[in-house]
């Protein structure tokens, strides 16, 4: 099997949030649908499988990164907010989904705190081997 590294991100991301759904401790809040995933957005999310992929793209970036805290996340997530007559600013993303995810994964034993130099999460022995057994070579995905 290829490298996650190798593989394009989205085309990953897909087949991890595949894997994830099955996965027991992965399931979306109930108020998950009212909420808005940033300051910067203007809707609630309407994607029926965003915590899943949200999930999916959380975990490649710990295993990429290696620790990652919530604040960096945040900044990941973020976009730019809308100001009206104003220049539009950077705002950070919805802390509060990052940390119920990352919560999510330290139940399923993928994370755990990294109590290093570096504060954040980082991946278990479990956590590599899930991600690095995901098949993405299984079905090629149609548009």
């Amino acid at each position: 099997m290829a490298s996650i590294m190798s593989i394009e991100a989205g085309k990953y991301n897909k087949f991890l949030a595949k894997a994830l759904k099955e996965e027991e401790e992965f399931k979306a809040p109930e108020w998950v649908e009212f909420v808005k995933s940033g300051v910067g957005k203007q809707r609630p999310i309407e994607d029926k499988e965003f915590w899943e992929k949200r999930a999916a793209s959380i975990l490649r970036q710990i295993y990429i990164n290696e620790v990652v805290g919530v604040q960096r996340l945040r900044t990941r997530y973020g976009n730019k907010k809308n100001r009206g007559g104003k220049p539009s600013k950077f705002k950070r993303g919805s802390g509060k989904i990052i940390r119920v995810i990352l919560q999510q994964a330290e139940e399923a034993g993928f994370v755990e705190k990294s109590e290093g130099v570096k504060k954040g999460r980082k991946l278990t022995a479990k956590g590599k081997t899930f991600m690095e057994s995901v098949n993405v070579s299984s079905g090629e995905d149609s548009k």
